[in-house]
């Protein structure tokens, strides 16, 4: 009896170290296509789940409670034999120390994901080829929650996930897809990759790190202190704004981070550049205009 309670500890510790890094919900709506053979949408959501929560992404330890909570909804517009047309929607959170609080890292929305899937087909990543658009614009999207997060974590923490997305998209540019080329002004996977990996644009990830890790991270133990942080490293972002066409990296952050800041300011209390603060969203991020009136100067 006594071996056998020791061998269920055993295996539920392994359990625990060795869990993969992704806690993803995969959602696939695929409310736009009439017809009632819905089989295949449920069965590729099925897979995709099992295959991004159940690959171990890196060489690193992960314990259960630190797996990263994102979720990936492909929204089907079209669908004509094995070939479908559709968006994606990629989302991620991690955690604040302290805290019940799951701050969002990534919000981007993918409008140009068109990829052929036969149901049951298997998913395989060749990371030395192209082979399916499918399963390379997920484990780009993988690898970017992956560089991401962990940029919020040590500086420049992410560097081996953002390079390992790079090598997909450069992989991927054999296809000729459009989202995955050097297109003058689209923002696509392209662009997303080159910005986070671009040395004239490396402020954003100092940004995410001193944002997270010196702001939100600090908030249980130094409120005021916390808030300057956020202040300061957002303030910093100007320094990013018209580095390149579209400020992509600019629009990212404040798609995932734009009702936090208003959060963490709307109940007002002073501190060094809240006025600069409140010009430089209005300048750098015009499109929330209506959310930054909400900031109590």
């Amino acid at each position: 009896m006594r071996k056998l309670i020791f061998l269920f500890v055993f295996l539920f510790s392994v359990s625990i170290v060795s869990s993969q890094e992704l806690n993803c919900l995969v959602t696939v709506n695929y409310n736009q296509i009439s017809g009632s053979n819905t089989q295949v949408f449920k069965t590729l959501e099925k897979s995709l789940t099992e295959y991004i929560n159940q690959t171990k992404w890196t060489n690193r330890t992960v314990k259960t409670e630190e797996r990263i909570n994102c979720a990936m909804t492909i929204i089907v517009s079209a669908k004509e034999d094995n070939t479908f047309t559709a968006s994606l929607q990629v989302q991620s959170t991690r955690p604040v120390f302290g805290s019940s609080y799951a701050s969002p890292v990534l919000n981007i929305k993918d409008n140009e994901f068109s990829f052929k899937y036969n149901e049951f087909d298997p998913l395989i990543y060749n990371k030395n080829s192209f082979d399916s658009n499918l399963i390379s614009t997920i484990v780009f999207y993988v690898n970017v929650i992956l560089g991401v997060d962990a940029d919020t974590f040590k500086k420049y923490g992410g560097e081996p996930y953002l390079k390992e997305a790079q090598n997909v998209m450069l992989q991927a540019q054999q296809s000729g897809l459009s989202s995955w080329q050097n297109v003058v002004g689209k923002q696509n996977r392209y662009l997303l990759i080159d910005n986070l990996l671009s040395p004239k644009l490396k402020n954003y990830r100092n940004v995410m790190y001193n944002y997270h890790r010196k702001g939100l991270d600090t908030f249980v133990s130094n409120k005021n202190a916390a808030k300057q942080s956020i202040e300061d490293s957002v303030i910093s972002l100007e320094n990013i704004y018209n580095k390149t066409i579209g400020n992509y990296l600019i629009r990212t952050f404040f798609d995932a981070k734009a009702d936090e800041i208003v959060n963490v300011y709307s109940e007002g209390g002073k501190t060094r550049n809240k006025n600069k603060l409140v010009q430089t969203l209005r300048k750098i991020s015009p499109n929330n205009n209506s959310k930054w009136r909400n900031i109590k100067e």
